[in-house]
């Protein structure tokens, strides 16, 4: 029997999905599941000449041509160390395994020093698009040793998304835990971006009382402008859901917990660890949280009356806010992305690797769960600029100039009806603050000097001044 092209280790079902793409490029796919039953299930419905299962560990591991590669698909942390004890007895010097689950950057780079000095290669592959993109074409962020990249090319290639010139949504990123890192940092702005949206969503039901049907209508309206998305495409049919269960509509029955998985928690962390501002994440993930807090929300709700509640504008200026959010949206969504890329920019520094920026913006625009236009215009941007920071480059500072009133004025309407805006309020935070020349810190400075001793410089002449305060 012919050997397989490739592996797969893990059948859930992005597992799945990842397999029945690979197989059905032309590339025989051999996959095995710690239960049995799973696979059986698996091969009995979609098996073919291109996608076999095996039972037995060592019977999969053998069935796969020299040097082999094998893709895990198993949940991040201990379950990956414990496969991967299991696969190495099996394995031959040169044989590569490719993680390409959400695993953190620190264990890929880990994994990858340890595996070395046994012969055996180890890969981390960012994999974004959810069930449907493993099927039909995710967005792939591979980092490690560049040779083996080499040798997996051809394949990851094949199975990635299209970008809108058509080109696979797949690059080289670089070494060791690079294309972990990136996806963590794509997760990351996924928090701000859908945080953004849930708060145009808040602020439309609460300055207006309108329903999720009516939402639906502008935010398919925002679809068709700037704001074309994946996101934005599935908000539409999520907000006209009707119920099967009860009468009205679906979305206001699910419980407001929002939950996590750790990438957006693992993203803000970085950013305070490297020193970059990514407000707008860190807000994403402190908004999850305080949703999670379900039980502590409602009884503070009986306690506390916001003076605001019950404030709503006139109906008549719905058809003037409708595009003022929409720049808003813009302008937020564009302040995460910069963020996010300021820290791909430090930790690139940081690491040693040679990220190309153009090319991670051009990778995101098919097949993840970030896909937009918006992805385009940044595309563009990164490669007339060579790579220059996103907040310098002139089409975008002209885009966030001309949308900087409406980020404002919502972020005002929002407080004054009471409307939480975690990551719309910090883009406008954030943005005020980074084109600023002169601040507050002058303030802080002469603080920490007081009660501390920890000096500080002047804006008139060189050197660092320590001042007995008072009398």
């Amino acid at each position: 029997m012919t050997q397989s092209d490739i592996g797969l280790l893990g059948l859930a079902v992005m597992g799945q999905n990842l397999a029945r793409n690979i197989a059905s490029r032309g590339f025989k796919v051999s996959v095995y599941n710690r239960t049995t039953e799973t696979m059986n299930t698996f091969i009995d419905q979609y098996g073919s000449t291109d996608l076999v299962g095996q039972v037995e560990l060592k019977d999969f591991v053998n069935s796969i041509t020299s040097p082999r590669k094998i893709i895990l698909m198993v949940q991040a942390g201990k379950p990956v160390d414990a496969v991967i004890d299991s696969l190495t007895p099996l394995l031959d010097k040169g044989d590569t395994i490719i993680d390409c689950g959400n695993s953190h950057f620190p264990d890929t780079i880990r994994r990858e020093a340890e595996l070395s000095t046994m012969g055996f290669n180890f890969f981390g592959c960012g994999v974004s698009g959810g069930e449907e993109g493993a099927l039909r074409g995710p967005s792939l962020m591979p980092g490690g040793n560049k040779q083996v990249w080499e040798n997996l090319e051809p394949i990851f290639t094949s199975i990635a998304a299209k970008d809108f010139s058509g080109n696979p949504c797949v690059t080289y990123l670089g070494e060791n835990g690079a294309g972990h890192y990136v996806k963590m940092v794509h997760n990351g702005i996924e928090y701000a971006v859908m945080q953004m949206m849930a708060e145009a969503y808040d602020f439309l039901c609460k300055n207006f009382g309108l329903s999720a049907p009516e939402i639906a209508d502008i935010f398919e309206q925002y679809n068709q402008g700037k704001l074309q998305s994946f996101l934005f495409e599935i908000a539409v049919p999520i907000l006209r859901q009707t119920d099967d269960l009860a009468d009205g509509f679906l979305l206001d029955k699910i419980l407001d917990k929002a939950g996590q998985k750790g990438t957006g928690r693992w993203t803000a962390i970085e950013g305070l660890e490297r020193g970059v501002d990514i407000s707008t994440i860190i807000q994403a993930v402190h908004a999850r949280t305080v949703s999670s807090r379900k039980e502590f929300r409602t009884q503070l709700s009986s306690q506390y009356k916001n003076p605001s509640t019950g404030r709503k504008l006139p109906e008549e200026a719905l058809p003037d806010i409708i595009p003022e959010l929409e720049s808003a949206l813009y302008a937020g969504m564009l302040v995460a992305y910069a963020q996010g890329f300021d820290l791909l920019r430090q930790a690139a520094e940081e690491m040693n690797w040679e990220l190309n920026y153009a090319e991670v913006a051009r990778i995101w625009e098919g097949g993840c769960i970030i896909r937009a236009q918006i992805l385009n215009t940044l595309h563009e941007a990164f490669e007339e600029a060579n790579n220059a920071p996103l907040w310098t480059i002139e089409a975008i500072v002209k885009d966030l100039q001309d949308a900087w009133l409406s980020l404002r004025a919502i972020s005002f309407l929002g407080t004054q009806s009471g409307t939480p805006l975690f990551c719309l309020g910090a883009a406008l935070s954030s943005l005020e603050a980074i084109t600023e020349e002169r601040n507050s810190a002058n303030f802080i400075q002469a603080l920490r000097d007081s009660f501390g001793a920890h000096t500080y410089k002047r804006i008139d002449r060189e050197g660092t001044f320590h001042t007995e305060w008072g009398e």
